[in-house]
């Protein structure tokens, strides 16, 4: 989770135990811990989270309102299974946003913002040559939300932060094994270039093929996964998972 947009969290937010729980499932799915079609009961996140399932009811409706849940009458909710269709959608709405937000962040970004932005960078090409998996998606999520909570026009922001969300869960249903998430040599370096010379068009331009190659190497024939949800969100807790806006 960004520096940036843990500062945009509402002041009582952290006070809220089913904002705190939308959070961890936000996190955990970002993290692709979370693979689409995973079924969250009610009683078992009641259970892992220690609160009644009137709580774990708000934040479920919460994810659901977002479109990162799916929920049924009688069932309990499930992470959302995008279908190849709406993928390509998700895919173009977030070509459309992203381009714009780093057209209007060129020439703009403040010294803490750069230099957060580069240290998130070298994170990530330590992570992705050590073989970190995990440690290598958290750090690509952060350089797109960092470049989000930049963003002057917080609308935009706000709809590439849930975009994001979306595409990412996407990518963790389709990806082909050992895909390096949206990691691509220096495809993020180059955009960050590019915004510190104040070339919105390159920039733009950097972003659509950046995410256009992700979308391109999605396989849509998936294996089903097993969840362990106490495993998930016992470690969860204990960290700044991202948030849910």
């Amino acid at each position: 989770m960004s520096e940036f947009l843990q500062q945009s969290e509402p002041p009582t937010a952290t006070d809220d135990p089913a904002w705190r729980i939308a959070r961890s499932v936000r996190h955990a799915i970002l993290n692709q811990q979370l693979p689409a079609g995973t079924r969250l009961p009610e009683s078992r996140l009641a259970q892992v989270f220690a609160v009644n399932r009137a709580i774990v009811r708000k934040a479920l409706v919460r994810l659901t309102a977002d479109g990162i849940l799916t929920s049924r009458r009688n069932q309990s909710a499930t992470v959302a299974e995008p279908s190849r269709e709406e993928t390509a959608e998700l895919f173009a709405a977030r070509r459309l946003v992203e381009c714009e937000v780093v057209r209007l962040t060129a020439g703009a970004l403040s010294a803490g913002q750069r230099q957060a932005l580069e240290k998130t960078l070298d994170d990530e090409r330590s992570a992705h040559e050590a073989g970190a998996h995990d440690q290598r998606i958290h750090h690509s999520l952060a350089f797109h939300q960092q470049l989000a909570a930049a963003c002057p026009n917080r609308v935009l922001a706000g709809m590439l932060d849930g975009l994001i969300l979306r595409t990412s869960i996407a990518v963790a249903l389709y990806k082909v094994p050992g895909m390096a998430a949206c990691y691509r040599e220096d495809d993020h370096r180059h955009i960050i270039e590019a915004l510190d010379a104040g070339d919105s068009k390159q920039a733009a331009a950097l972003m659509t093929a950046h995410l256009s190659h992700l979308e391109a190497r999605l396989d849509y024939a998936r294996a089903q996964n097993t969840v362990d949800l106490a495993a998930i969100f016992g470690a969860a807790t204990d960290t700044q998972p991202a948030s849910p806006g």
